[in-house]
């Protein structure tokens, strides 16, 4: 986490009693990393079950989705879940978008972005791959939580690759290329073919596997 603000007092900027730094700050005084894990893992799996099931092919995602559904996620876990971060965070060299931009630019995907993608139903491959790159790469950009930014992208483009017929996404192409993966969504803040190129192939990989 990097940032040039005042985090003082900001529990978003605070980690749990005894976890070294390694756990933030969290309801269930969680202090061991590989416990945290578990936990937001099993978590992750309940909602990505609720999502499948009541999410319908028709149905455009909206912001307040994917607020929600971090929200559900980690409410237990996080008083900060389904709000947007008030810390600046990057990876690397490379800087996330600015937390006081963060409201804007989650407008702007509401309104610019989700209603042109979604909803996925009838959508050819290029289509749903373009659609898909797209939306992930915005969303990383603006890495709107504290955690969890990835794995909830996932569970969106989740969602869309269903709404259009497709198999649930297997996304080890990517856990396996993480240098690529990351390379993508820098590229994305001005060309989204890299990204479509990892999209397509876990489309195609997808659906590989579910033919097995």
């Amino acid at each position: 986490m990097t940032g040039r603000y005042d985090t003082t007092g900001n529990i978003e900027a605070q980690f749990e009693p005894g976890s070294c730094g390694r756990v933030l700050a969290n309801k269930l005084g969680i202090s061991e990393p590989e416990e945290m894990n578990d936990v937001e893992l099993d978590l992750l799996n309940r909602l990505h079950e609720s999502v499948i099931d009541s999410v319908e092919a028709d149905q455009p995602v909206t912001v307040a989705d994917v607020r929600e559904w971090h929200r559900r996620w980690l409410g237990n876990v996080y008083v900060w879940a389904g709000r947007y971060r008030t810390v600046n965070m990057g990876k690397g060299d490379f800087q996330f978008a600015a937390s006081g931009q963060i409201p804007r630019l989650m407008d702007n995907l509401d309104k610019e972005f989700l209603p042109v993608h979604t909803p996925c139903t009838g959508m050819s491959e290029d289509q749903l791959t373009e659609a898909i790159a797209i939306v992930h790469v915005e969303l990383i950009l603006i890495h709107p939580f504290r955690e969890g930014n990835g794995r909830l992208s996932r569970l969106l483009a989740n969602v869309m690759a269903l709404q259009a017929g497709w198999p649930e996404l297997d996304y080890t192409p990517w856990d396996d290329c993480k240098t690529d993966y990351f390379a993508s969504i820098q590229a994305g803040m001005s060309d989204y073919v890299p990204m479509k190129r990892l999209v397509k192939r876990v489309l195609r990989e997808s659906a590989r596997s579910a033919n097995d």
